[in-house]
């Protein structure tokens, strides 16, 4: 018996089968998972990847948020602008004519409203703090008056609360005059932001078509269609958020006005400024409203402020935006509410101010490539959070014609 036969004996001295141990195939390591155990991993590891290209790119943004944010504001005033410059050049005005009225006039509203805010404040600003003085003395007063806290409690508590506001106040002072010394960046801001405006009101077509052409040759369609409806949809998210803010601060500087409550003008344009940020701008803009009728008039008429501010945001959110807006642009508040709070946490006021409408832009640009919708210009309704009228992508239209 030759040796390779003997290796095949068996314990007890039986002779293996060679067909059976050739044969034999032993499972990978891969066919011994569960299947939904292995799918749910695909699904993590993809998951992780996108989650850390994400990160990297907001740590980018937030490592260069000098350049990113005017550029951003830029962005964000060309949509602004648009329906006007569109309208004007439609009627046949020149670009340069149309660009100069354009820039022109928002120049004009927005140092009319800086001149009228500086003067109402340097104007009643000294009556308000004395009233508001008056009136937290009163308050300790009428607490003592009651008897139910001792005297030493309410005093000790009044202390506390003075001095917590004297810091504050010492803070606030403080980064005023520390802005002296960032104040070049925000010039250097601020002019990054006129000439990227400037650029895209007078090239932003052929900038755009730069841009597509970093894709590759096979994608450029795609991107510039998809592209092409996330800019409509921001285009009207602008538009929609001008109006919201002209009727809140209108309505509520107004309401303010008729109540005797002082700033009115300050409170207009503060309410006006933050609806730009929905939601927790409405809330925030509201409250300071009702504070400074607290401070000054007394309860009665800070409930009577309360009711103007909860009465013209239901108005202009149930009346007037359906009724001369339509449904241009409609919104879930979950989702609003959520990437306001993300934006805020991760890049502070610019965060919160510009969450919304890039979520918007990437949400719409994104469902429609998935869907494949950008071949045929029609948008699916039931998959965006953002949705907007009329549902056509890019040059769909022109391209059939």
């Amino acid at each position: 018996m030759s040796d390779r036969s003997r290796r095949r004996r068996g314990f007890f001295g039986r002779a293996m089968p060679t067909e059976s141990v050739e044969h034999h195939e032993v499972p990978s390591v891969s066919e011994t998972v569960p299947r939904p155990l292995r799918i749910a991993a695909a699904y993590a590891w993809r998951l992780l990847l996108v989650a850390g290209v994400v990160a990297l790119a907001v740590w980018l943004i937030i490592q260069f948020k000098i350049i990113v944010v005017p550029v951003l504001v830029a962005i964000l005033l060309s949509a602004l602008l648009w329906p006007a410059l569109g309208w004007m050049l439609a009627h046949r005005v020149p670009r340069v004519i149309a660009i100069i009225a354009s820039l022109v006039g928002t120049l004009a509203i927005v140092t009319g409203l800086v001149w009228l805010v500086v003067w109402q404040v340097s104007e009643q600003s000294e009556n308000v703090r004395t009233r508001a003085l008056e009136r937290w003395a009163d308050l300790q007063e009428w607490i003592l008056s009651i008897g139910i806290f001792p005297e030493e409690l309410v005093t000790e508590v009044v202390g506390f609360v003075t001095d917590f506001i004297g810091e504050q106040s010492d803070v606030l002072v403080s980064g005023a005059l520390s802005l002296g010394s960032t104040i070049g960046h925000v010039g250097a801001g601020v002019l990054l932001a006129f000439f990227t405006l400037i650029c895209l009101l007078f090239d932003g077509e052929g900038i755009w078509r730069w841009t597509t052409r970093l894709f590759p040759r096979q994608a450029r369609v795609a991107v510039d269609r998809s592209a092409r409806n996330g800019w409509a949809t921001l285009i009207n998210y602008a538009r929609t958020q001008i109006f919201v803010a002209s009727i809140d601060g209108i309505g509520i500087g107004l309401g303010a006005a008729l109540l005797g409550v002082p700033l009115a003008i300050p409170i207009g344009v503060i309410v006006f400024l933050a609806s730009f940020v929905p939601f927790l701008g409405a809330i925030v803009s509201g409250a300071f409203a009702v504070l400074i009728a607290l401070a000054y008039n007394g309860p009665l008429i800070a409930i009577a402020m309360l009711a103007v501010v909860l009465a013209v945001q239901q108005i202009e959110s149930h009346v007037l935006q359906p009724l001369v807006m339509g449904a241009a642009v409609k919104v879930h508040p979950l989702a609003v509410v959520l990437v306001v709070l993300a934006g805020a946490m991760a890049g502070g006021i610019a965060g919160a101010l510009f969450a919304v409408p890039l979520a918007a832009f990437v949400n719409v640009v994104a469902v429609t490539l998935s869907t494949g919708s950008w071949r045929t210009g029609d948008v699916p309704e039931n998959d965006l959070i953002w949705r907007t009228e009329p549902r056509t992508i890019g040059r769909a239209d022109e391209e059939e014609k």
